[in-house]
């Protein structure tokens, strides 16, 4: 089995052991090269039209990524006020900012407002309270398209089982809610789900997407989403998902639309994971290895704190062993690996067959990048852990510092 790491030189030159040892484990280590390529493959899903990549800065809002999209030329989706601050501070103008909101409250509508956002709306009840604090406004509604995709029902975002988004029956009720409050619907987004390796749920929710499009007049743009995968499995050859062929396919729907729409707004779509998924792993230290029954656990310190997907999502993530700064080949086992968390379910891996591990080794968990530090907590008062960025010239700089025990406690007040 070839070594992900180093097939595509993850560190560039540096040894991981080092890394490890200087700024401590667990560790988030992140490559520009790696990220900066997965924009640009984004920002070019579209090229026959009007078009903008939104990355969905939910998957890692870390502020060294948020001014690579920017210095790439995608624009970013906010899901809160506070994604909306972090995208200001990087620098990103309010033009380049959509705002998709869920089951916000009237203050947090505001300061998108007073801040020239534009805002999706993604029920009626949310749409009559825009209106009622911001008469004549422009704005944005989520349409639900029917059809969802993704890789565990807690990702699938639209169809019949969803918290998201405007049923189609409602969208009469849209057009009286905008009459009512003489608002402006400039455009339409959806999204689909997460993670999803076949094109063919999400085109036929374009399919969907598009005929309702047709009910609402002069759009000036609409988003389709995002949800592209990434080969989680990569060690057994899984192969990335075919952005040339989806684009190809997708193109040929335009085609049809913008013909019998009369014009080609401006199109978008709302990648997260794809961005940044395969742009990071973890560093995690072993720090005692054990037999229960006829079990071999390999005990860590990447507890379920710091990655948290596979507890929550039975997510898989790839691990590969490094030893004295080299990947360990062959010499298979089946091992469960867990985390320091008092939790039965802190598991990163069941039964996985993983090279010889002993001691003190490096386990590399691959694909950390989307959902991983963004969905870090501090549960049994572990601390977060730092981020690192390999740097395009090689070099190795801290990008977010590791939590304390001081970061805790300031949050009581004397």
């Amino acid at each position: 089995m070839e070594s992900y790491i180093e097939s595509v030189d993850f560190f560039k030159g540096n040894n991981p052991e080092e890394i490890a040892q200087k700024y401590g484990t667990p560790l988030y280590v992140y490559n520009e090269d790696i990220i900066r390529d997965r924009m640009r493959k984004v920002a070019n899903v579209i090229t026959k039209y009007p078009y903008r990549a939104n990355y969905s800065i939910k998957a890692n809002s870390n502020m060294s990524i948020l001014k690579m999209a920017l210095e790439e030329g995608v624009n970013c989706d906010a899901m809160s006020e506070g994604e909306i601050k972090m995208l200001l501070k990087a620098g990103f103008p309010t033009e380049q900012i959509f705002f998709v909101s869920n089951n916000i409250d009237a203050k947090e509508m505001q300061f998108a407002i007073d801040n020239d956002i534009m805002i999706s709306l993604d029920s009626l009840d949310q749409l009559r309270l825009f209106g009622s604090i911001n008469r004549g406004g422009k704005c944005a509604v989520r349409l639900n398209p029917g059809v969802g995709a993704g890789h565990h029902e807690k990702v699938v975002t639209a169809g019949k089982k969803t918290k998201f988004a405007i049923q189609e029956d409602d969208v009469d009720e849209i057009f009286a809610i905008a009459k009512e409050y003489d608002l402006t619907i400039c455009g339409i987004n959806q999204h689909v789900g997460s993670l999803f390796m076949d094109p063919a749920p999400f085109l036929a929710a374009v399919d969907n997407f598009l005929r309702l499009a047709k009910r609402f007049p002069d759009l000036e743009f609409i988003d389709f989403g995002g949800g592209y995968g990434i080969p989680y499995h990569k060690l057994n050859d899984e192969k990335d998902f075919d952005m040339k062929g989806f684009s190809e396919e997708l193109t040929k729907k335009l085609d049809k639309f913008v013909e019998e729409y009369g014009k080609a707004p401006l199109f978008k779509s709302e990648p997260g994971r794809f961005c940044v998924a395969e742009g990071s792993v973890i560093l995690g230290r072993v720090n005692a290895i054990k037999n229960n029954a006829d079990k071999t656990y390999v005990g860590t310190d990447v507890g379920m704190n710091v990655l948290v997907r596979p507890s929550m999502y039975d997510s898989w993530h790839d691990i590969e062993i490094i030893s004295n700064g080299k990947v360990v080949k062959g010499q298979d086992k089946e091992v469960t690996v867990a985390g320091n968390i008092c939790e039965s379910g802190d598991l990163l891996c069941k039964d996985r067959m993983l090279a010889k591990v002993t001691d003190n080794d490096l386990i590399c968990v691959l694909d950390t990048g989307a959902y991983g530090y963004s969905m870090c907590y501090p549960y049994n008062c572990r601390m977060r852990p730092a981020e690192v960025l390999v740097c395009s010239d090689g070099s190795v700089k801290l990008i977010r510092r590791r939590e304390t025990f001081e970061d805790l406690v300031s949050y009581f007040p004397e």
